[in-house]
């Protein structure tokens, strides 16, 4: 199971953190090599890829849309999974979304994964 929080309302050029706590997928963070990530979904938008990490660590990805704002990071001792989001947009107000599956390459699209957090909301005014 993938919980997230940390979601909430800011304004145009505040910063939120999230954290996605794994449990019951030490099959997947136990492997040699896994992907997590974060994704988005707007409304009336698809899911896109934000930022991905593989094994914790060992590679990250950026949406160019929030390169040098975003950063992904991941404790490994437990699992769990961070997002730092800084000089936050109003175009940053999405559903943001956990995701994680056993991958040695860790792409941004949505139907590569399997495992799922319920989401947390973010409202950037």
């Amino acid at each position: 199971q993938l919980v997230e929080s940390g979601g909430g309302s800011v304004q145009a050029g505040g910063s939120l953190r999230f954290s996605c706590a794994v449990s019951g997928y030490t099959d997947i963070t136990g492997s040699d090599y896994y992907c997590m990530g974060w994704f988005r979904q707007a409304p009336g938008g698809g899911r896109e890829g934000v930022t991905t990490s593989l094994s914790g660590g060992k590679s990250t990805y950026y949406a160019d849309s929030v390169k040098g704002r975003f950063t992904i990071s991941q404790d490994n001792a437990n699992g769990t999974l961070y997002l730092q989001m800084d000089s936050l947009r109003p175009e940053d107000t999405a559903m943001y979304y956990c995701a994680a599956d056993h991958h040695t390459f860790c792409s941004d699209y949505a139907s590569d994964y399997g495992y799922w957090g319920q989401g947390t909301q973010v409202t950037v005014s």
